[in-house]
Parts: structure tokens; sequence; C-alpha cells
């Protein structure tokens, strides 16, 4: 079982940056996949980014590559990941859900666990 609260949420003019974090708890979180979704008002739930458990290894979106950058921390009390948005654009206002599975989440589908959201808003 993992619990995932978001945090990091906010308004920010375009071009601007902001940082998401994702606190973790429970005994699986350092063997589970994390990533990032979004959604936005009339669409589906999207993929943006995630970090696999094993080697930390990133993946991207196509929209986000080169300006989102996904971490994580499993030290000891410290189980966190983390989404450093820069270069925002208005495009990117949506809802951020933290997602966590057994296997690479980068389909809702593989996800086992997700946050409760925090809200994004970019302003033009």
């Amino acid at each position: 079982q993992v619990q995932l609260v978001e945090s990091g949420g906010g308004m920010v003019q375009s071009g601007g940056s902001l940082r998401l974090s994702c606190a973790a708890s429970g005994r699986t979180f350092s063997r589970s996949a994390m990533g990032w979704f979004r959604q936005a008002p009339g669409k589906e739930r999207e993929f943006v980014a995630a970090i696999s458990w094993s080697d930390y290894s990133t993946y991207y979106a196509d929209s986000v590559k080169g300006r989102f950058t996904i971490s994580r921390d499993n030290a000891k009390n410290k189980n966190t990941v983390s989404l450093q948005m820069n270069s925002l654009k208005p495009e990117d206002t949506a809802v951020y859900y933290c997602a966590a599975g057994p296997r690479v989440v980068t389909a809702a589908k593989v996800v086992d666990y997700w946050g409760q959201g925090t809200q994004v808003t970019v302003s033009s």
C-alpha cells in the first residue's frame, strides 16, 4: 500500500517555474515506479513524466521534454518524488496527479495509486 500527497501547485505567469512534490508513505515506496499525470478541464488524464524504482530511468511526454524534470529521493524518512517545471506555458494548466505502480507508469492503466491532485495554473 502506498499513500501519496502532492504539494507545490499554484499560479504562475507564462515562462515561470513551479516545483511539485509528492510525499509518499508505505513500505513499498522504494520499489514503486513513480510518475506525474495531468488533467485539464474537459480532457482526459495524460502522462507527463515517470521515473523507475530500479535505476531511476526517466521518461517524459514530448510536450514537456526539455522543460520538466522528474526526480525521486528514497532516503530514509524522506520518500519524495518531485517535478521541476520550467518555461511553463498556458497549455500546462491542469490538475497534476502523483502516481505509483509496480512498473514504469507511463500510462494510467498501469497506475495502482493516485494522489489527490494539485492545481497548476499558467497565465499568459
